[in-house]
């Protein structure tokens, strides 16, 4: 598929049919006629984008060559966002810089019905710099699930049935973002930003989104024949199952579900399994 191709319509795209740039446009730069795109972080300003329509529910990813070296202090970020003020639902992947030689750290959280602090940390098995690798949000009505590739890092399940919360009524748009954040974002903010390294780069390209735009169809969401919400996606298989423990065994650096410290009762969903 194309880099920026929205799938469910059925036709290439380049980046500015699509999606719209929401901060510091002199900062992003189409590459090959717009068929992929480079961020770019310096000392004046970071920047970001986002897609010109909403989705409730479908699968999202995009191919992301992050930050190469010394990139401590700096986050790329691409998620989802219902962009309501008082009750967000959110899906992030976060990617933290590092310094060089250290690990690329990923971070996930979650907001449904407005309530987030759901963060998970992975480090990652390979170098997020030298290549183009695939990272993938798929939302439907049984479970949320972040993949790294073929690998899912996380899974959130809709246990609305014991009274958890879900988000599955609010639209919500694809965003990414390059900025700094030094203040946290590398060793609890320890590791500050080196602006000598600078200016930052991160490139995208092949992002496809399959979901329900909205506006359309009022039916679209709760059609129970839309391809996300079939068999094969309702629950991860026996291979899948096998990636998500192995990444959890050996990966995971942090997870809300484990901190006493914050949570001296463990949350509800932390529970649920996959």
């Amino acid at each position: 598929m194309l880099a920026f191709g929205v799938s469910v319509i059925g036709r290439p795209a380049t980046f500015l049919e699509d999606f719209r740039v929401t901060w510091s446009d002199y900062h992003i730069k189409q590459i090959n006629g717009g068929r992929a795109i480079q961020l770019v972080l310096d000392q004046n300003s970071g920047c970001g984008f986002a897609s010109k329509s909403q989705y409730l529910f479908g699968r999202v990813s995009m191919k992301i060559k992050l930050v190469p070296g010394d990139s401590a202090g700096t986050v790329t970020a691409f998620y989802m966002n219902s962009n309501t003020d008082s009750v967000r639902d959110e899906l992030d992947f976060e990617f933290l810089g590092n310094r060089t030689g250290q690990p690329y750290t990923v971070q996930t959280n979650i907001y449904a019905h407005g309530k987030g602090d759901r963060e998970q940390r992975i480090n990652l098995w390979f170098d997020p710099s030298a290549d183009f690798h695939t990272y993938t949000i798929l939302w439907n009505h049984h479970h949320i699930v972040f993949y790294v590739d073929d690998v899912p890092i996380r899974v959130y399940k809709n246990n609305e049935a014991k009274g958890i919360p879900f988000p599955k009524f609010q639209p919500m748009g694809v965003y990414s973002t390059l900025w700094e954040a030094d203040d946290w974002a590398t060793r609890g903010g320890l590791e500050k930003i080196d602006w000598s390294k600078a200016p930052f780069y991160a490139y995208y390209k092949d992002f496809d989104i399959e979901g329900c735009s909205v506006p359309g169809p009022s039916t679209c969401a709760s059609n129970p024949r839309n391809w996300w919400e079939g068999t094969t996606y309702q629950a991860l298989n026996a291979l899948e199952a096998r990636k998500y423990r192995w990444v959890r065994i050996n990966h995971m650096i942090y997870d809300y579900c484990t901190d006493k410290s914050r949570y001296p009762v463990t949350p509800r969903e932390c529970f649920a399994g996959i």
